[in-house]
């Protein structure tokens, strides 16, 4: 086991770095969601990576556990917002990167009109003025789940 303190890579850099494709959608995504580094992008590509993984592994199995596990899967992607009520395990194997930058704090916050750009929306969440559910949250990849109350204002909790 490692130390605590150093925590692992949540991404993979891309296996060819100089990709002029690949390079324009993720500088457009850079833009559209007002990210601070390309770290960001691959950190949501990895979770999606992560999600299809399971959805292929699951498709193929059909004893009880594999439906269990599946329920559970969709249970969360639904609670996220990122897949619709009475979703199948084949929607998770549709969904992109950008579905998953949608749902960070950082997008909520300027889609919600509490900001006048993505950027703002980052600073005004780093610098702790927007609380979810009353409680300040200083991170702008948060995940904000479906119930979440998202306000401005100055916490109480510091």
């Amino acid at each position: 086991m490692g130390d605590p303190k150093f925590q692992r890579r949540k991404f993979e850099t891309p296996k060819r770095p100089w990709d002029l494709i690949r390079i324009t959608e993720e500088n457009t995504l850079l833009k559209k969601y007002g990210l601070k580094s390309k770290k960001e992008i691959w950190r949501s590509e990895a979770m999606l990576r992560k999600y299809r993984r399971v959805a292929r592994l699951l498709m193929g199995r059909s004893d009880e556990q594999a439906l269990k596990e599946s329920k559970q899967m969709l249970e969360r992607l639904e609670r996220l917002n990122i897949l619709r009520e009475n979703a199948t395990v084949d929607d998770v194997l549709n969904l992109s990167v950008e579905s998953f930058l949608g749902r960070r704090l950082q997008s909520v916050v300027y889609l919600n009109g509490l900001a006048k750009s993505p950027k703002h929306s980052r600073q005004l969440i780093v610098h702790g003025h927007v609380l979810v559910n009353g409680r300040s949250v200083r991170v702008p990849s948060y995940l904000v789940y479906k119930d979440d109350i998202i306000s401005l204002g100055v916490s109480v909790d510091g």
